[in-house]
């Protein structure tokens, strides 16, 4: 096993010894009970939402994005962020090359018809809420149980520096929570992150590890964190144990059409350390880029793990 040298607190301390007699980690990552897991997350009730993406980078220009197999046009007012059909209800004009009047109405650049809230023929507004780092839409055409006013939040620090990614990948929302309920698979796959990682506890609503996060070279900080899924397209690695206790990774899959997934994810840094909190809320914007390359470095790899899942459900 290699050694390292960690820093911070250890989570041994709190979260106890690693279990004795673990299996190797290819048996460890039992496909079947994946899947079951899977099954279960899959049965959750959603109430429609979706994450669009990181609420900063949603301005007045509008912008065409897909969710679900449509075309919807997204833009920021003074009363939120409204997402409605991209197509004009007059003569079907791309509304995304329009412009956002004074009242927040997008103003279609064919001949002029102002739309806000309101509905207008088949063309109506979706239902959007913004928590302060991501925006969500809600989808009642998903079909996932009665549509909820919220989505269901995972629980989240007070204070916390953020970065937010999303890019986009060949398979289905579901080969993406897989890839995220097969921790095993982090030291192996990701070894420039990742120095060693050990199952600690799972039951049917979350598994509990034990890892090494690789700094620099030898350096590097163990804690224990727990993964479990707030709803079918979501799941959540929050730190429980060791150094930035509370800290979370949100890892969002949003259908973009019937073989394309966006996914959508969030770091909430934090500390219980009064002066390491205020250095790292001084800082944030500053690193904030490392955050979001370390999250993307991670997720280039695993847009290709999930790829190859939906490859082998396909039957390629």
């Amino acid at each position: 096993m290699p050694r390292f040298l960690l820093i911070g607190r250890d989570p041994a301390k709190r979260g106890g010894p690693l279990p004795q007699g673990a299996p190797p980690d290819w048996q460890g990552a039992d496909a079947g009970a994946i899947r079951n897991a899977l099954a279960r997350v899959r049965q959750k009730p959603s109430g429609g939402w979706v994450v669009v993406d990181a609420s900063e980078r949603i301005t007045a220009a509008p912008r065409r994005i897909e969710l679900a197999g449509r075309e919807w046009v997204l833009w920021r007012c003074r009363s939120g962020v409204r997402i409605a059909p991209e197509a004009c209800p007059h003569m079907g004009a791309r509304l995304s090359e329009g412009r956002v009047d004074p009242q927040g109405r997008i103003v279609c650049p064919w001949h002029g018809l102002a739309l806000g809230d309101r509905p207008e023929g088949g063309w109506k507004p979706l239902t959007t809420f913004d928590d302060g780092v991501l925006v969500w839409a809600r989808l009642e055409r998903l079909g996932e149980g009665e549509p909820t006013e919220r989505p269901y939040l995972p629980v989240r620090p007070e204070r916390f520096v953020a970065g937010v990614i999303r890019m986009e990948a060949r398979c289905a929302p579901a080969d993406v929570i897989q890839n995220r309920l097969d921790p095993w698979h982090g030291a192996h796959f990701h070894p420039h992150s990742f120095g060693r990682l050990s199952v600690l506890a799972q039951t049917e609503d979350a598994v509990t590890v034990r890892v090494v996060y690789r700094i620099a070279g030898p350096l590097g900080m163990e804690v224990d964190a727990r993964f479990d899924c707030p709803d079918p397209r979501t799941i959540v690695m929050t730190i429980v144990a060791g150094d930035g206790v509370g800290s979370i990774v949100e890892t969002h899959a949003t259908p973009i059409d019937a073989e394309r997934t966006a996914i959508i994810e969030a770091t909430l840094a934090t500390s219980d350390r009064p002066i390491a909190m205020a250095m790292m809320q001084a800082l944030g914007r500053a690193i904030r880029p490392s955050i979001e390359a370390r999250a993307k470095r991670l997720w280039v790899e695993d847009a290709a793990y999930c790829e190859r899942l939906a490859e082998l459900r396909r039957g390629a």
